[in-house]
């Protein structure tokens, strides 16, 4: 790349070199210099965006956990319509699974990060808690309607779906992870109506 042409997306090219260098090697041989070499950019780009290395893997971090809180944020509002099941695949999985993997990874290899995270973005957001929060929410909500048990512990099956969520990602590495998610919220969920009530 010529010297003083404008790279469009450099950051989200940056943030997933990261990713594709956490899924090849861990996160523990992350270096600026592999990130840089990884995107195919000049090594001096990363520090003109970033203060420091540290800077841009909570760069990365604050990215990332706001992407997978979006993408389940609406999940209360589906509360009453289509599947339980459905719905809970569908944003839990609409996240790829290689952002998943990538952020739980560097994240429990430099706990610091969170707390970066949850200064920019709030406690409620940082790493997967934006998934818990809103699975709680939309448990409940579909408690509310009668479509999942009303013993059922929303809270509980929220964090046991980030824990599977936690386990796939620090485990697994073949294409049945997403499988395996999907059966886990069917388990979770068993018992609940297969739709909405007519």
């Amino acid at each position: 790349m010529p010297r003083g042409v404008a790279i469009p997306g450099l950051r989200q090219e940056l943030f997933a070199a990261v990713e594709r260098l956490i899924a090849a090697d861990g996160p523990g041989r992350l270096t600026g210099r592999a990130v840089t070499r990884e995107a195919g950019v000049a090594t001096g780009l990363l520090h003109a965006h970033f203060a420091n290395f540290d800077d841009f893997l909570t760069g990365y971090a604050v990215d990332r956990s706001f992407q997978i809180s979006g993408e389940v944020a609406g999940l209360p509002d589906r509360a009453g319509s289509g599947t339980v099941t459905g719905n809970l695949c569908t944003a839990v999985l609409a996240t790829p699974l290689a952002t998943l993997t990538a952020l739980t990874r560097l994240t429990a290899s430099r706990p610091e990060l969170t707390a970066h995270v949850e200064a920019v973005l709030g406690s409620d957001v940082a790493g997967l808690r934006g998934i818990e929060r809103a699975v709680a929410g939309y448990l409940a909500a579909e408690q509310r309607l009668g479509r999942m048990p009303a013993a059922a512990d929303a809270g509980a099956l929220a964090t046991a779906l980030v824990g599977v969520l936690h386990h796939v990602a620090l485990t697994d590495r073949d294409d049945s992870a997403q499988d395996q998610i999907r059966r886990v919220i069917r388990a979770l969920t068993q018992g609940s109506p297969a739709a909405a009530p007519s």
